[in-house]
């Protein structure tokens, strides 16, 4: 069984005053929190064998979870010293032994998508490299029209206020145990894991995707989403 790791550590300061005394995956979201519908959406997708790393707060996540089977999962916990976080690399390094038997998945619990986590772990398996990072596709409109010159610094064409594209970093990952070898106490992925992987010339390849994404990570989006999934709960009670 494919094994995941859901990350739970974070102290969630954006998301004050709400987070001083919920940890921001325990949030709800009507009459669930944040991390039952990233749980739902791993079982969904076949992965079952799950290690969340659990920091601040962490009892309101462990009491609430459980060993997972309330769920129809199986769950592990990793916890770290809440006033000294590992961060999201380091985090993960306590499970290095129950992650050694081959590919595995790392998420955020406090990102809500609709992407299918099994064609991500699947387009890996494809792929040469040790890791594959999710990003998804972004674009943001220009106020302005742009003009475009040709070599001589004449205008050769507008575009009217063009839409440009970018690719974020979802926070979604799949790896081989071998990333291990890049990891060290107190790391950040994107900080410090993935720049030493590109040093040593590792590949990191790239599932791209417009599926649904969202890091909660302002009030307005958390009470926004939170009004709106608790009037579809009430209307379907009707």
């Amino acid at each position: 069984m494919a094994k995941a790791v859901v990350l739970c550590g974070g102290m969630g300061t954006r998301l004050r005053p709400y987070t001083y005394s919920i940890p921001k995956p325990m949030l709800p979201l009507g009459k669930k929190p944040i991390l039952e519908f990233v749980i739902g959406n791993l079982k969904a997708n076949g992965f079952k064998d799950l290690a969340l790393t659990v920091g601040y707060r962490k009892e309101q996540i462990m009491d609430y979870f459980g060993n997972g089977s309330r769920f129809g999962v199986k769950i592990k916990y990793f916890p770290e010293d809440a006033d000294k976080p590992l961060n999201t690399a380091g985090s993960i390094l306590p499970a290095k032994k129950e992650l050694s038997g081959g590919t595995f998945l790392v998420v955020m619990g406090d990102h809500l998508t609709s992407v299918e986590l099994r064609a991500l772990f699947a387009y890996h398996r494809r792929t040469p490299g040790i890791a594959t990072l999710a990003l998804k596709r972004t674009g943001v409109p220009l106020e302005y029209g742009v003009a475009h010159l040709d070599g001589k610094g004449r205008i050769a064409r507008f575009d009217e206020k063009p839409i440009v594209e970018n690719l974020v970093n979802a926070g979604m990952y799949a790896f081989e145990p071998e990333v291990f070898d890049y990891i060290s106490e107190y790391d950040d992925f994107a900080k410090n894991v993935f720049p030493k992987m590109l040093a040593g010339n590792e590949v990191l390849d790239a599932y791209v995707f417009d599926d649904y994404w969202l890091d909660i990570g302002r009030t307005a989006d958390y009470e926004q989403l939170n009004e709106t999934i608790s009037t579809i709960e009430l209307v379907t009670r009707k």
